[in-house]
């Protein structure tokens, strides 16, 4: 029996320079979103505008999930220790799934508020909710645009991206509102606005929650077809059967792979360990599988475990 593994050409030199350029971008981002959210939040109660407070909140949930992304990221960057083995890299999709769960809050806060509202219908000042939001559109664009370069390689910052994002076309929303309510004075336009933009994050803010969920569960990465894996692998020169196989993902844009390999009885473990791992990382980019090599006689010893 051999117990060998591979770790591929990943390293920790990539991830580092990524968590040092998303680092920058959600310094920025959040300095960026900090500032104006005062702003916004002395709009909403000067112009008594619900939707605009809506925008608030969300530029609030913004703020916060910057920063605690920031936070991971800096918090996942600790070397792995005697005591996380891992590291600290899942930090940051505990960060996100946090951000989750506030957006959904948020969300409920301005459906609630938005029903109270019809229920009793109050005056907004459309001149000045308009200027406010016209000001935080200029500024979550910005924003955007910083954190773009980092949402694919990271659920973190994805999280602070959809946040940011969201607060944008809350932005758009309340502007087209502010424009109605000055020319039709239909104050009934500020909550159904703020209701709407509650709504329209839901999905995304879902679609979130569950690769997170997935991700904290060590679940099958989504994109990565398990049973797929499993053929290619048994379908290797000289192996017999493959079992005890996992695949799960610490961070999110990484694989790792675990599985013993039964071995036909004429196959030299080494060369067939590097062949699989090396298809394994071409096929699938795997870089990170740990390969636990069994002849047919070591498997008929052992115990079942599938």
């Amino acid at each position: 029996m051999a117990h060998t593994h591979d770790h591929g050409d990943s390293g920790h030199g990539g991830h580092d320079h990524t968590a040092g350029a998303n680092s920058r971008s959600l310094t920025i981002a959040l300095a960026l979103t900090g500032t104006f959210l005062v702003a916004e939040l002395v709009g909403a109660w000067l112009f008594n505008s619900l939707a605009l407070l809506s925008d608030a909140a969300h530029m609030f949930t913004d703020a916060a999930a910057l920063a605690i992304a920031l936070a991971a990221i800096r918090i996942g960057r600790r070397p792995a220790d005697n005591k996380r083995t891992y590291g600290y890299r899942r930090f940051e999709i505990l960060a996100a799934a946090f951000n989750a769960l506030l957006l959904f809050a948020v969300a409920a806060y301005v459906l609630y508020e938005g029903i109270q509202r019809f229920v009793e219908p109050q005056e907004v000042q459309s001149l000045g909710m308009l200027a406010v939001a016209a000001v935080g559109l200029i500024i979550n664009l910005i924003a955007m645009r910083v954190l773009a370069g980092g949402k694919d390689d990271s659920l973190n910052v994805k999280g602070a991206y959809l946040e940011v994002w969201a607060d944008m076309l809350g932005s758009l929303g309340v502007i087209g509102a502010a424009v109605l309510i000055y020319f039709t004075n239909w104050s009934w336009v500020d909550p159904v606005v703020a209701i709407a933009i509650g709504l329209w994050v839901l999905p995304r803010t879902w679609i979130l929650l569950r690769d997170t969920t997935n991700i904290l569960l060590q679940g099958v990465p989504r994109g990565v077809d398990l049973a797929a894996v499993r053929t290619a692998i048994a379908d290797a020169s000289g192996v017999a059967e493959v079992h005890d196989l996992h695949l799960w993902s610490i961070a999110g844009d990484d694989l790792s792979l675990t599985a013993h390999v039964v071995l036909t009885d004429e196959a030299t473990a080494e060369p067939i360990r590097l062949a699989v791992s090396e298809m394994l990382h071409a096929k699938f980019d795997i870089s990170h599988a740990t390969l636990q090599m069994e002849s047919t006689s070591d498997r008929c010893a052992e115990p079942e475990h599938d």
